[in-house]
């Protein structure tokens, strides 16, 4: 089914429908009309299914939005770096090769911003928005929704969800399963932990399933200093910063006292040093993140710092001194779901299969994420109501990449994520080559992805533009910069 979002194609469509009315075609409801779900909306409606789109604003604003506008961007308006080199570029190249309206938007409101896909703010909402209203089978409805409705249904009302959506989602998910704070630590790469340094073990002999990180007490004293004199995130009015036992800062944790975190998150009790024998005296624990052991999350370390400081704090860790941080510390207001408990990789509840949640609600950080688990979501919602079966991307895709995360994750302290090369496998090593390098293998993983990639959208129906599978369209208009 060919791209029917525009009122220039409407005649060429309705050709396609076999006498089918309006009314006759399949119908699937969109909840928020942020980047995820005014891209479930597109992608829907690509598909030859009606969508009715519910959005809250203009007539119930929340504390980040000033505009009625779709897609609003609220903080930095940079959909991350473009290139073979980059992960969001690899998925920046994934939506741009089946025509997916967020890039697409992006892309005709761009900005110069060196290697970054950034764009004009009031632009990109204003294209988003025309995107959607000149959209015949997409009927926008400007009213807010307390209950998830009956039949299938994508829920993309992002991180500020209205209390009422949330009690009706814990109805749906469990209450214990919907978080509205989120207090992260840094995620590590595995294959930058020196493993020479740290050493896998539980405490007291028990199962090896913390990688652990041995601090001298010279070492111990100068991280702390370093911890002490690093910079905190500013955060907005609206995200409402509230920090409880369960979850301190590892900063406010050492401003307690400089030994408090060793009595605490870098205890080293019931840790021998396999190389001394001793419990060092203290230690940074890692926790596996991820199903494959590619991602490895520091244990207690939640964090609001810069994240320049993060990085420094990071790597004066013994063993992590060449840490590479797929996704950084974060602490703010965010709703989202426990991903692993209640998703499925294709974007749908376990609880009820006709329900998909796409972007931060689904346990995602970014535009662009949001953006393309809204088009994944958006796409199934479509499959099912026309009764074909739901799919997911393959792993070796950024997409596929990052949904299957979602789906498999470490459930316990589960925390959103970003697009990262440490979702996709690494390339097989040549006979006689102990290890790549990011510069070697990250092309190779780009390839092989959009080639997997290609492969896939062609065996589900879909339309792929090879000519965009890599690089940046051209923008179609000139935006003003701010």
């Amino acid at each position: 089914m060919e791209l029917v979002c525009s009122l220039r194609q409407w005649g060429r469509f309705t050709a396609t429908l076999g006498g089918m009315t309006m009314s006759e075609l399949a119908q699937i409801t969109v909840i928020g009309a942020g980047l995820a779900g005014a891209e479930a909306a597109l992608s829907a409606a690509s598909q030859g299914v009606r969508v009715r789109l519910y959005e809250m604003r203009p007539h119930k604003m929340t504390p980040a939005h000033r505009t009625g506008q779709f897609a609003e961007l609220v903080c930095s308006t940079s959909l991350g770096g473009e290139g073979e080199m980059q992960s969001k570029g690899m998925l920046q190249a994934e939506m741009r090769s089946v025509g997916a309206g967020i890039v697409g938007s992006a892309d005709h409101s761009r900005v110069p911003a060196g290697n970054a896909l950034a764009v004009d703010r009031e632009a990109f909402s204003a294209e988003v928005t025309r995107r959607v209203r000149e959209c015949p089978l997409i009927e926008v409805v400007e009213e807010e929704l307390t209950a998830v409705p009956d039949g299938i249904c994508v829920i993309a009302s992002g991180p500020l969800t209205s209390d009422a959506l949330a009690q009706d989602l814990m109805r749906l998910t469990g209450s214990e399963r919907l978080s509205f704070y989120d207090a992260a630590a840094p995620v590590i790469d595995a294959a930058s932990i020196d493993l020479d340094t740290a050493w896998r073990a539980g405490r007291y002999e028990q199962s090896a399933d913390y990688i652990n990180c041995p601090f001298t007490k010279e070492e111990y004293q100068t991280f702390i200093a370093a911890l002490e004199q690093a910079r905190s995130h500013t955060p907005h009015d609206w995200e409402k910063l509230e920090f409880f036992e369960g979850c301190m800062p590892i900063e406010e944790i050492a401003r307690r006292g400089p030994d408090t975190p060793r009595f605490g998150p870098m205890s080293p009790k019931g840790l021998d040093n396999p190389r001394t024998g001793r419990w060092p005296y203290a230690v940074a624990q890692l926790r596996q993140e991820d199903a494959e052991g590619r991602m490895w999350s520091l244990v207690g370390f939640q964090t609001g710092l810069k994240w320049g400081d993060q990085k420094e704090l990071v790597q004066l860790i013994p063993g992590l001194q060449n840490a590479e941080i797929v996704r950084y510390g974060v602490m703010h207001r965010n709703t989202y779901l426990n991903a692993p408990e209640v998703l499925n990789a294709t974007m749908q509840l376990k609880a009820d299969p006709q329900k998909f949640v796409a972007g931060v609600l689904a346990g995602t950080e970014g535009y662009l994420e949001s953006s393309a688990t809204g088009w994944l979501a958006g796409l199934n919602a479509a499959r099912l109501a026309q009764g074909k079966d739901p799919v997911a991307p393959p792993p070796t895709t950024m997409l596929g990449g990052l949904v299957h995360y979602l789906a498999s994750a470490n459930p316990k302290g589960f925390q959103p994520m970003n697009v990262n090369w440490a979702l996709v496998p690494d390339p097989p090593l040549p006979e006689g080559k102990r290890k790549w390098g990011k510069r070697e293998k990250r092309p190779l993983m780009f390839r092989q992805g959009m080639s997997d990639w290609q492969d896939w959208a062609g065996e589900i129906g879909l339309t792929i533009s090879p000519h965009v599978l890599a690089q940046p369209r051209e923008a179609e208009t000139t935006a003003p910069a701010n």
